[in-house]
């Protein structure tokens, strides 16, 4: 979207711009009450009505690589407001408002209004965000009517979207006027043109830099449409005019909206189609299920010309390192492509050398890569940002579950040079002091406090809420990184490096024993939160802990403990796993980190629970977020909920901000799965292990079809019988496979 003019207009203010002043974020329409479209590299957040309002809403507009490409967009008609009849999205990339304006307008019954204007719109996202608007008057005659797209453009980046605050903007053109378009232009302080243009099918009666106006006759029972759409860049050098209106409207090879949408849905076919089935007895969780399919392919966007899923709307629609990998882990049963794509990305992006303000290392597999003007203009350190402890060993422990999976061994001896140097950066730069923990403490003055998953501010405290001095390490990342080194080990075994496999396996033996020795809480039956810098231990009450199940840290038992202590009713609301234990003083349910309920951490912990032989404390875990999600909308699984008590509610408390759709939510189902049905892959080895399956107590049966492992498709059924539950192998298609069921 860079523009190398000659000439420019005079610049002016952002008020004269965009026509308002900065609006307060903390009122107005939430996320979880907008209309969410989203793909690739575009996504779209509407009030229920469909517009953008109050201009330059918190959250609201159309954004393309970390950019607002719409702050201001409502549509106004003649007579009254319009009420509002319904609004939905049908897929991720579409969505419907249905409006209607009454007849007391019109010489009806002031006393016995009767909606007698239908208004549709229809809303379809792809390479531009397109919209349709169908008018019907159910009057009895003709009348005259008119509507008016108001629109306007800030041009913020996300991080000002959510609060960030700047000192100096860059340069605001006046909007360029066309008999058919309206242009709007901002120039970066990073010296970058960046324009988003509107394209009117038909031409506007009336147009100025803020508005368009059509008039017309609305005859009785005749649909009048009219269609625009909205680009994230500059207008076309040749706008063709489309007729809308009468039986052409929409016709199969035009440029309508309706003829756009058959490329963009043989996208989404294409996509379930290689995507293992689920199928259960409860159509609630089906749907659930359905939904974290859809919102997954929604999330793919593209960086440096390479597919990777991003983290999620509206905040984080970018590459992230820890939230991809967590995501790839949670999928490999549904689709190893995003596994794939992940581990070649980040890959990519992995560390070569050291600087401080990003925090990259060699070998250091990056945070977050954000490509706004903040971001380009130098003042926010994610070009991309490294500022990230865990990432690193999680790219390792993807690496080798990918290749139990796939069994592409192609695949591991590529990235085989990638991974060799993410152990270097373990040992060299990770372990900070040489005890053999990872530590971080940053070094970006615009770096992250804190870097793990719980990155906030303070979202590594101790129990009174005061916040350690760093170099901190983390509980949980040293069992991912004892995790790491013990599937290394196995993977260069394989490939014939028996020397460095048994030295990996060694260092990964006894790191597992010092986290026990330093990190283990006899009298409160778990492991501390972290290390601070004086290698103090951080005695708080968290789930962290409980991500050392996954990596199979604990004895049996220290995990059947750490199951009870997890459980407990301090740290299960009841909808799930809380963050952090109710009976802390830090503890705050509405907090980001410190009380909250995370469906991907509850998923990390039920998996670890099932591998550790604790099914039953698992079954509860899963029960309590499908419990959450039946009075989700759209039964989806959002970032995160208020982690107070269940009580009588239908679903938890809604926390204002949180993503939705967000990667490893839309995960976390599939991981649950995985958990319940004891499934695990040897596609090296041309077998498939099931033990000890439990489904939950509300599921009394799961079907899954074409389940890939290696060169396989495999075809299996679950079935509950009171604590029972059996499996059955129904087919397999490909590569012969041979399926190893141990219900004991």
């Amino acid at each position: 979207m860079s523009v190398h003019d000659t000439t420019e207009p005079a610049a002016i203010s952002m008020y004269d711009a965009v026509g308002y002043t900065a609006v307060d974020c903390r009122h107005g329409t939430t996320v979880q009450d907008s209309l969410v479209l989203k793909h690739e590299r575009l996504f779209l957040l509407l009030d229920p009505r469909g517009n953008v309002a109050p201009a330059g809403h918190c959250g609201l507009g159309l954004f393309h690589d970390d950019t607002r490409m719409l702050s201001h967009y409502v549509l106004a008609t003649a007579g009254h407001q319009p009420t509002l009849l319904s609004s939905q999205v049908i897929r991720m990339y579409s969505a419907q408002v249905d409006l209607a304006i009454d007849d007391a307008e019109f010489g009806g019954d002031a006393w016995n209004v009767t909606n007698a204007i239908h208004i549709r719109r229809e809303l379809l996202l792809d390479d531009r965000f397109n919209e349709r608007v169908t008018l019907t008057n159910y009057l009895a005659s003709a009348i005259d009517f008119w509507v008016e797209l108001s629109v306007g453009n800030d041009f913020a980046d996300i991080f000002e979207v959510r609060g960030w605050k700047r000192q100096q903007r860059g340069t605001f053109y006046p909007p360029t006027v066309g008999t058919r378009s309206l242009s709007f232009s901002y120039r970066g302080r990073d010296g970058r043109l960046v324009q988003s243009t509107i394209v009117f099918e038909v031409p506007p009666d009336t147009i100025t830099p803020r508005a368009a106006r059509w008039r017309f006759r609305l005859e009785p029972n005749t649909p009048h449409a009219l269609e625009w759409y909205v680009l994230p860049g500059p207008p076309p050098a040749h706008a063709r005019r489309v007729s809308v209106n009468g039986a052409d409207a929409g016709a199969p090879g035009g440029d309508g909206l309706h003829a756009r949408r058959a490329p963009i849905e043989a996208l989404y076919d294409a996509w379930r189609a290689g995507c293992t089935h689920f199928s259960t007895d409860v159509a609630e969780f089906n749907a659930a299920i359905e939904q974290g399919i859809i919102d997954l392919r929604a999330l793919y966007t593209e960086a440096d010309g390479m597919p990777i899923i991003s983290a999620g709307i509206p905040w984080y629609s970018t590459p992230f390192g820890r939230d991809s990998i967590i995501t790839s882990l949670q999928t490999l049963s549904l689709n190893p492509k995003i596994a794939i794509d992940t581990l070649r990305y980040l890959a990519h992006t992995q560390g070569t050398r050291e600087n401080p303000e990003t925090e990259e290392q060699p070998g250091k597999i990056m945070h977050e890569l954000r490509r706004g003007e903040l971001a380009r203009a130098g003042e926010i350190p994610h070009v991309p940002y490294y500022g990230t402890i865990d990432a690193t060993p999680l790219w390792l422990i993807l690496l080798h579950e990918t290749w139990r999976w796939t069994g592409d061994e192609a695949l591991v001896r590529e990235l085989l040079p990638n991974a060799e140097r993410a152990l270097e950066w373990m040992d060299r730069y990770g372990d900070m002091d040489g005890d053999g923990f990872l530590e971080y403490a940053k070094t970006s003055p615009n770096g992250l406090v804190n870097q793990g998953w719980k990155d906030s501010w303070d979202g590594v405290p101790f129990p009174d809420g005061s916040l350690p001095e760093p170099p901190i390490a983390l509980v949980e990342v040293q069992g991912y990184a004892c995790d790491a080194k013990r599937r290394m080990a196995s993977l260069y075994r394989t490939f014939g490096d028996v020397e460095r496999a048994t030295a990996l396996r060694r260092e990964a033996m006894r790191l597992r024993e010092r986290i026990i020795e330093c990190f283990w809480l006899e009298e409160l039956g778990t492991f501390a939160l972290a290390l601070d810098g004086h290698k103090t231990p951080i005695p708080t009450v968290t789930s962290n802990a409980g991500h050392l199940l996954w990596s199979r840290v604990p004895d049996a038992t220290c995990a059947a403990r750490l199951a009870s202590r997890l459980l407990a009713r301090d740290m299960f609301s009841g909808w799930g796993l809380r963050t952090l234990s109710a009976d802390q003083p830090v503890f705050n349910p509405m907090s980001y980190h410190d009380g909250t309920v995370w469906p991907h951490d509850n998923a990390i912990v039920a998996l670890g629970l099932s591998l550790c032989g604790q099914k039953a404390a698992m079954a509860p875990i899963f029960s309590a977020l499908h419990d959450a999600v039946r009075g989700m909308p759209y039964h989806r699984l959002p970032e995160l909920y208020c982690g107070m008590v269940r009580a009588q509610g239908l679903r938890p408390v809604l926390y204002p901000v949180s993503c939705s759709p967000q990667a490893w939510a839309s995960g976390a189902f599939f991981m649950l799965l995985q958990a319940a049905t004891g499934i695990l892959p040897d596609a090296p080895g041309h077998e498939l292990h099931i033990r000890e399956p439990a489904l939950p107590p509300f599921l009394r049966e799961l079907v899954i079809q074409g389940l890939q492992v290696g060169g396989s498709r495999v075809a299996l059924q679950f079935t509950r019988r009171g604590e029972r539950t059996l499996a059955n192998l129904l087919d397999v298609e490909g590569d012969p496979v041979r399926v190893r069921i141990d219900l004991s």
